[in-house]
């Protein structure tokens, strides 16, 4: 390996820029973690922890009129979003749209992974919603013997405006406004807007696949490529229901044997 380090000349420009932007990236590192660490102490001070929180969980929900319903659980340390640790859970035996249901469940399954050994517990688990999404996130830790998570729901203020949210700090302590400029709201809000961009993009792929997808994989001999090539063709599923055996056939690699089980799905009987 030959290492050169240029005194004068286009690459010493180079080199000398990307000097100066490893500094940036490294001051810009160190004020986002400095600013992380005012906000997790000004969080401590509002809510009357003995220290601030090393590990902080946030559940949201996600679904379109009761469709296709997911739960997400983000996490954030001293250092920020830990993604790699983030979770969705796929909702199902549920009513829907039944939030209380759709929270209690993605609860469930996360803590009571969290009985074992190795499991890990945060020390406030936030909540997007009022005061009956807190109460089955009480309900769940009561019953699995967990008692040293903080539980803290975060409800919309008026119109949905950031700024107007208010904390539930346990869910019968009271409710706790704070004021558009404290960092602990920011860090707060930062959790929560994360939690719902998990939950929402996980929602839509799940909703995506199964507006796409079903009932075409339950058929036979139809796979991935061919279910593409119908949705290209038709545009959609919804053409493909209404298409008759005679124009599924004309489709490249379906035939006729295969059209007449793509209709039959859609139209039997």
């Amino acid at each position: 390996v030959v290492l050169r380090l240029p005194k004068r000349g286009e690459r010493s420009k180079w080199l000398e820029l990307a000097e100066k932007n490893a500094q940036q990236a490294l001051k810009m590192r160190l004020l986002s973690k400095a600013g992380m660490q005012e906000r997790l102490f000004a969080l401590q001070e509002v809510l009357s922890l003995d220290t601030p929180p090393m590990r902080m969980e946030c559940f949201d929900i996600s679904h379109t009129m009761g469709e296709a319903t997911v739960a997400s659980c983000v996490v954030f340390d001293p250092n920020g979003p830990q993604k790699s640790e983030y979770r969705r859970f796929n909702i199902s035996g549920i009513q829907p749209g039944d939030d209380y249901a759709a929270m209690k469940q993605a609860l469930a399954r996360r803590f009571r992974r969290a009985t074992g050994q190795d499991g890990k517990l945060p020390d406030i688990l936030f909540i997007d919603g009022g005061k009956g999404q807190v109460a089955q996130a009480l309900d769940v830790l009561n019953e699995l013997e967990i008692s040293v998570v903080e539980v803290i729901g975060v409800a919309k203020g008026e119109g949905r405006k950031p700024g107007l949210e208010t904390l539930i700090v346990e869910q019968n302590t009271g409710k706790l406004s704070l004021p558009e400029h404290s960092k602990a709201l920011h860090l707060i809000q930062q959790i929560r807007d994360e939690a719902h961009r998990f939950a929402i993009t996980g929602h839509r792929a799940r909703r995506q696949k199964a507006r796409t997808s079903s009932p075409l994989e339950e058929i036979h001999g139809l796979g991935a490529k061919r279910r593409q090539i119908l949705l290209k063709q038709f545009g959609g599923m919804r053409a493909i229901e209404r298409a008759s055996v005679e124009e599924l056939s004309k489709v490249s690699g379906i035939g006729n044997d295969l059209a007449q089980k793509i209709y039959e799905t859609f139209n039997g009987d």
